[in-house]
């Protein structure tokens, strides 16, 4: 069957780029998410995935950081079954699927209009789409207001410029009013950084941010309280991670300040 070409700009592009690390994930072995979705879906597009040129790092941080932000959503909507989950810049991410919610949980996808208008091509009918720009005020009206929210934001913050996205969490926060933000952190040398690894020039994205403390957003003004902060560098599952990745991963591991420069998952309630 012929594949599906998508016509996007970099920013979007980069929705590709992660389709791709978890579907390679997925081919392992020892997978370490094992998401046959997304190797499906990256099977029918027209696309030339090998000038993303992912490394083991890149592959196996991608994974990790995604398991550990669905095992946040499972415990919550396990807590809350009738919790209202956003799924922020979800691109063509599975994660419904593999969360797999109760019945009384209402999951948002929210990306751009012209990527949730994707989805439906690739994804069954398992969550409500919402096409929004998520600097544009207004965005969260129509969503409900009296249910405990889990807010998922995974690779979002270094493409967001500016105090954007400070302003959405104050915005999210205010609306709901009480639930959890689950996100992947990057420390400020790491979203630096970022913009020199060869996958990202390779799309064109320069905007990075990050921040150094975990305890920095409770400073946004958002009502949001530290709950964890996971340094992935210390998981169990970097027991999976092919050498030299994974002597050099442990190494890391001995000292938290190299363990925040790698993936981390911060987890705040408000």
């Amino acid at each position: 069957m012929p594949r599906l070409r998508l016509a996007l700009d970099p920013l979007r592009e980069t929705l590709l780029l992660t389709l791709y690390a978890r579907a390679l994930d997925a081919e392992l072995p020892q997978p370490i998410l094992g998401d046959p979705h997304s190797a499906g879906i990256a099977g029918t597009i027209d696309y030339d995935f090998a000038k993303l040129r992912l490394k083991p790092s890149l592959v196996c941080g991608t994974a990790l950081r995604a398991k550990k932000l669905d095992d946040a959503v499972r415990a919550f909507v396990a807590a809350h079954p009738d919790a209202v989950v956003l799924d922020l810049g979800c691109g063509l991410d599975t994660r419904v699927l593999r969360c797999d919610p109760p019945a009384g949980v209402d999951w948002y996808d929210v990306d751009f209009p012209d990527v949730v208008g994707l989805r439906p091509q690739f994804l069954p009918d398992r969550s409500r789409l919402v096409g929004a720009d998520l600097t544009t005020p207004g965005w969260l009206d129509p969503l409900p207001r009296d249910r405990p929210a889990m807010i998922v934001a995974e690779g979002l913050l270094p493409f967001l410029p500016g105090d954007t996205f400070q302003r959405m969490t104050r915005e999210l926060t205010a609306h709901f009013g009480t639930g959890e933000l689950a996100i992947n952190g990057y420390t400020r040398f790491a979203a630096w950084a970022m913009k020199y690894h060869p996958t990202i020039k390779s799309i064109g994205i320069t905007a990075a941010q990050g921040f150094d403390d975990p305890r920095e957003p409770e400073t946004w003004g958002a009502g949001l309280t530290l709950a964890e902060e996971q340094l992935l560098a210390r998981a169990p599952e970097v027991a999976r991670f092919p050498q030299p990745l994974r002597a050099a991963t442990r190494l890391m591991s001995h000292r938290t300040a190299l363990s925040r420069q790698g993936t981390r998952i911060l987890r705040y309630r408000f």
